[in-house]
């Protein structure tokens, strides 16, 4: 009698095997078809290696995170070529539409305007929306930089070993009512001083 339940117990241990590795079968067929252009693939993760010609896109959803093997980079990333593995890399701003790296953005998402690789909600003081497109350019045209001015540290040329000079960007005489929205620009660098002043200073 304990024999013939020794088998029966076997023989439905053997049946729930063979049951677990058809879902196996199946489950990974199914992840193949999800693993396009994958080298390695994760059950759990979908996509851990490319084809050397193909970026990996990673992204969220809630504490779990997926991989995927894709040919260019969706809105919002930019691809980043490496030795070993290409990724698609997030843009940094969530106002960037694409990126040309994490930081310099080349088209802004509707309602913001572009302006030296940055997104605003306004053209900034200075610029104007271009006619037809959201990107912004300067309203009025700046003469000339000046001459850098002499090295001075508080009012002193002299008896300090660094200071800071300066040079101004003026509004030519013809835009000067434009002078509030387009200001003079300005720009000072650090300048080394004589240390000892002419006749002990």
């Amino acid at each position: 009698m304990q024999w013939i339940i020794f088998m029966l117990l076997l023989f439905i241990s053997s049946m729930e095997m063979l049951t677990q590795n058809r879902w196996k079968k199946q489950a990974s067929a199914s992840l193949l078809e999800n693993c396009t252009g994958c080298v390695l693939c994760s059950e759990d993760n979908g996509c851990i290696t490319c084809h050397h010609r193909l970026f990996l896109l990673i992204w969220r959803d809630g504490i779990r995170q997926y991989g995927m093997c894709v040919h260019t980079c969706p809105p919002g990333y930019f691809g980043v070529r490496g030795m070993e593995v290409n990724r698609c890399t997030k843009c940094r701003s969530p106002s960037c539409e694409s990126c040309f790296s994490r930081d310099f953005c080349m088209k802004c998402k509707d309602k913001f305007y572009l302006y030296k690789g940055q997104c605003f909600r306004q053209c900034p003081p200075g610029t104007a929306a271009r006619s037809g497109t959201r990107e912004c350019q300067e309203t009025c045209e700046r003469g000339p930089w000046s001459e850098w001015s002499a090295c001075t540290h508080e009012s002193r040329t002299c008896g300090c070993k660094w200071g800071v000079e300066t040079r101004v960007r003026e509004v030519p005489e013809a835009a000067r009512e434009e002078r509030t929205a387009c200001p003079a620009e300005q720009e000072t660098r650090r300048c080394r001083m004589k240390k000892h002043c002419p006749g002990g200073e």
